[in-house]
């Protein structure tokens, strides 16, 4: 039998042990459309922590479908547990939701399908360190900033 462990009331991501992840909750649209909500995760099965990164509509998740694909079979899941019907988030591990991360983030107010792709394929260029860092910056007190600088460096 374990012990129970006192916490101090201010720290509330020590609330819960494990690992940070994703998830990522599909909401439907009209017809066979769907948006996205990307939520960051902390602690594992009961004792779970849910804080919300970002959120799609159906256009915007529209434009970014393939990295949404991506980050899911990265994350060991069929193309197809994404459906509009679905009910039960769709976990994705640390790396794969930080990079899908960067992508909604950068990308939402964008409507040119063409600059949404150079954003997309300049983010999966980055290595992994780098997309730790934008994804700081991006959810960092000065995120409007960063994400500004993200698509100017990525424009270029």
């Amino acid at each position: 039998m374990s012990a129970v462990k006192r916490i101090r009331p201010a720290s509330h991501l020590a609330l819960v042990e494990g690992v940070r992840g994703f998830r990522l909750v599909v909401t439907p649209g009209r017809g066979e459309t769907f948006g996205v909500t990307l939520e960051e995760t902390y602690g594992e099965n009961g004792s779970t922590i849910t804080a919300p990164v970002t959120t799609a509509s159906p256009v915007q998740a529209g434009r970014v479908v393939d990295a949404l694909f991506v980050a899911i079979r990265k994350a060991g899941h069929q193309p197809s547990v994404l459906a509009f019907k679905r009910k039960a988030p769709i976990r994705l591990g640390e790396a794969e939701g930080v990079r899908l991360a960067l992508v909604l983030l950068a990308s939402q107010p964008i409507a040119k399908h063409e600059r949404v792709r150079a954003l997309v394929a300049g983010i999966n260029a980055m290595s992994v360190e780098e997309t730790y860092y934008w994804y700081s910056k991006c959810m960092g007190l000065d995120g409007n900033r960063a994400r500004k600088a993200l698509r100017t460096l990525l424009a270029d």
